[in-house]
């Protein structure tokens, strides 16, 4: 009968209060004792305890120990279950990976972040790993001969680990995170955690297509288990999504952190000049066939580089409860659909155009973002004064994709325009649709009833006033702006013109 190479299963009294502590892996080194917390060491058929675990951080994610589920991997479809969970916290954020153990007895790895999934398996790069610090963010770098863009350097840490694991990183002890990204969407993240770095290559998955058992129920608790006092005046908050980073006061408007817990420290800031949304938060819509809730509203501004002249636009951030988020921008020059590119565009030399999945785009501006108003909830930890820089590109049609970068990471979006009406008969707003348009409503359609004299005689008006004009003085504005489309991480939530 042929090897199935699944390994026996171990068992062994935890070390440090005698229950059983279980290992389905054979290539797992450490658990996490379920009963005590302890962390014990195998080696051998001997457990040691080395130290003990801190309490699991509440992500309210739908997934769970002893969860099952199908990946398509080279070629095979293969069964999997997870057996670990190890939570870190960046930056800015916090994420999780979980330990999957495959049918034929190796390992992977499910990352969870923002709502979106990538799985990855371990992977050799035939070479010596460089130094993390010669991976600078935004450098194009080869990896067998395949072209990678640097997406983020950023420094991280274990806060806490469940099941069966890997070699761990010392609990929170920082260490580096570099993750390159290809134009076909491969994701390749390098590990400094250990020594050597632990290199893993996948792609994005949803949850779907992983045909997943044993979920959980829900992805949140009981609404009386996510309410809060406001840290500022008092009144209560409620968190309904379970991957919440940030969320704002109903009654005085300040913006709450939630990234140590409801439990840990209320970090809060105040909030001024409240910007009403057009779309009320809780409002459901469909769009591209997806039933959307708005979840999140935020305001920012932008600015050329050397200029002076500010420009605003407004960002809703969309949830579905497979789909993730999404962002529905609202520009001065039209609405726009956008989500995040798991893949990186390939850039010209001159970096003027980039192309995606076979598209070519055109850049349009380069610009500073900064975020100056939130509502709602947030999977990011968002900040007012949140800054970033971001460019937009544009297709020859409808389709949009920018880039908005910070220090420490770059991240993509991809999307297209869409029409006023069409948001504003998603959301049943049928009644407010002069409220939803923008610059981009075609003029000529109202021009049709509109004889010829009439436009011959407002072109000869325009010319007047274009020669009157170019006899003033010879500065100008910056002129007209467009939209574009650029989100990701949790560095912000978009940037668009």
């Amino acid at each position: 009968m042929a090897d199935s190479g699944i390994q026996r299963h171990y068992h062994a009294p935890c070390p440090g209060c005698g229950a059983p502590v279980e290992f389905k892996s054979a290539q797992s080194t450490h658990a996490v004792c379920p009963y005590c917390q302890s962390t014990v060491v195998r080696s051998g058929e001997v457990l040691t305890r080395i130290g003990k675990m801190a309490e699991l951080f509440d992500d309210h994610s739908p997934l769970q120990l002893m969860a099952t589920g199908r990946v398509a991997l080279g070629g095979a479809t293969l069964s999997f279950t997870l057996i670990g969970r190890l939570q870190y916290r960046g930056d800015a954020g916090t994420w999780t990976e979980w330990n999957a153990f495959l049918e034929d007895g190796t390992t992977a790895t499910l990352g969870e972040d923002n709502g979106a999934y990538v799985f990855t398996r371990p992977a050799d790069l035939a070479r010596e790993v460089p130094a993390a610090g010669q991976f600078r963010v935004g450098m194009t770098t080869a990896v067998g001969g395949k072209p990678y863009s640097v997406a983020a350097n950023v420094q991280a840490q274990l806060i806490s680990a469940q099941g069966e694991l890997p070699k761990l990183p010392p609990l929170g002890q920082l260490f580096t995170v570099v993750e390159l990204r290809s134009a076909d969407g491969e994701v390749l993240s390098i590990d400094y955690g250990s020594t050597p770095p632990k290199v893993e290559r996948g792609r994005s998955v949803q949850l779907g297509e992983l045909q997943l058992q044993g979920l959980k129920d829900e992805s949140a608790k009981e609404e009386t288990g996510r309410q809060f006092n406001c840290p500022n005046c008092g009144a209560p908050v409620s968190v309904k999504l379970g991957s919440t980073k940030s969320v704002t006061c109903p009654s005085c408007r300040s913006l709450i952190d939630l990234t140590s817990g409801i439990g840990g420290e209320l970090r809060h800031a105040e909030q001024d000049e409240p910007v009403r949304p057009l779309i009320p938060l809780g409002s459901v819509g469909q769009l591209e066939g997806v039933h959307w809730q708005v979840v999140g509203f935020q305001h920012r501004m932008g600015v050329e580089p050397g200029d002076d002249e500010h420009f605003g636009w407004s960002e809703y951030l969309l949830y579905h409860q497979k789909r993730g988020f999404a962002f529905l921008v609202d520009a001065t020059d039209g609405w726009s659909l956008v989500r995040p590119a798991t893949g990186a565009p390939q850039l010209s030399r001159d970096g003027q155009t980039a192309t995606y999945l076979g598209t070519a785009y055109r850049q349009q501006y380069g610009y500073n973002a900064e975020t100056t108003y939130v509502l709602g909830e947030f999977y990011w930890p968002v900040e007012r004064g949140q800054k970033t820089f971001n460019r937009d590109f544009a297709s020859s049609g409808r389709g949009i994709l920018s880039m908005e970068q910070t220090p420490r990471e770059i991240t993509w979006s991809a999307g297209s325009k869409i029409d006023a009406g069409t948001v504003a008969q998603a959301f049943k707003l049928d009644g407010q649709k002069a409220a939803f348009d923008r610059a981009d409503a075609a003029p000529l359609a109202a021009a049709s009833s509109i004889g010829c004299g009439t436009i011959i005689v407002i072109a000869v008006i325009l010319i007047i006033l274009l020669v009157l004009m170019s006899n003033c003085s010879g500065s100008s504005g910056s002129g007209y702006r467009s939209s574009g489309g650029s989100f990701g991480g949790y560095s912000s939530g978009g940037g668009h013109k």
